[in-house]
């Protein structure tokens, strides 16, 4: 692929994200029934920017944020290591979100859809690649919703390949893992994908129809399940092993997450990036569930992930 068509691609791909930003708002407002999102658009130094949208202190969603962004600019030095590359420059465009619930009941859900491209200062040639996923963290364990969640995304996949959700879905599994904790999943995993390179002109066109699809899955994937979990009743004990379970979040999000450790390397927006945690979390000294309990039957599927489909 030349040249043009790349930045093309990048500027259709920026355009497709704002306007998902704009569609995945307006159906989570309408699930919350309560809080707006509140938007902040910020200006990064070295080249780029984004809008970052918040929600708070809402009926149902207690944090979360939808966020773009399209930067650009010098690679710093710790990214051209990781990537193994000279000097170089680089564009970076993606929609990232984690929507943080109320009810015990409902999930903890994260996306992020994502388009890079690499630029070697000595020739101008352009690497460029696609990446992203879904996945969904659950306090308690309902299997129709880990069943719904999982074919939803699967139907969006299967007409780009029929081996690609058990790929992906497999990649996911191990992809989210506190590995400092035995190898615990922080949820039941969904879809991950990166480094997915457009070898021609039609396979960039397909890897953006398929981010599209993806992206047009979430709302179908979540929103359901938020909608009829967020009445459900809970207590102390349950609203107890939700912030521990957070705490989990937070300490992969920390230590091993790669948008994150990007997103620090790279300068990027501090508020932005650290929106992903909860606002409240805890953290019990050698803290077990009950064997057989509501709390460790959960457990037991972050330590052994199942097939949904």
């Amino acid at each position: 692929m030349n040249s043009t068509e790349k930045s093309l691609l990048k500027d259709r791909f920026h355009q497709y994200i704002l306007q998902l930003q704009n569609s995945i708002c307006t159906a989570l407002e309408k699930v919350d029934g309560k809080a707006k999102f509140e938007e902040d658009q910020w200006i990064r130094e070295e080249g780029g920017g984004g809008i970052t949208r918040i929600i708070t202190d809402g009926a149902v969603f207690e944090k979360g944020g939808v966020n773009t962004s399209a930067v650009f600019g010098k690679l710093p030095e710790a990214m051209q290591q990781a990537f193994k590359v000279p000097d170089s420059h680089f564009f970076a465009c993606g929609l990232s979100l984690v929507i943080h619930p109320v009810n015990p009941f409902v999930p903890t859900v994260h996306a992020n859809w994502r388009y890079f491209e690499l630029y070697d200062t000595k020739d101008n040639k352009i690497d460029c690649w696609f990446g992203g996923g879904s996945d969904l963290t659950p306090y308690y364990l309902l299997e129709e919703d880990a069943v719904h969640f999982h074919s939803t995304l699967k139907n969006a996949i299967d007409p780009f390949g029929a081996d690609l959700y058990p790929k992906y879905k497999k990649q996911c599994d191990e992809y989210f893992v506190n590995k400092h904790r035995n190898n615990e999943r922080r949820g039941i995993g969904g879809v991950f994908y990166d480094y997915l390179r457009p070898e021609n002109d039609t396979e960039a066109e397909r890897l953006f129809e398929f981010q599209q699809s993806n992206g047009n899955a979430f709302i179908p994937a979540y929103a359901p399940i938020a909608e009829k979990r967020k009445l459900t009743s809970y207590g102390t004990r349950q609203k107890e092993w939700q912030e521990i379970r957070r705490g989990r979040y937070v300490e992969f999000n920390l230590i091993h997450d790669r948008g994150t450790l990007f997103g620090l390397k790279t300068n990027g927006r501090i508020e932005s990036i650290l929106m992903s945690l909860p606002m409240t979390a805890r953290w019990y000294y050698n803290y077990q569930p009950e064997a057989g309990s509501e709390e460790d039957k959960l457990l037991q599927v972050c330590l052994h992930p199942r097939d949904w489909v």
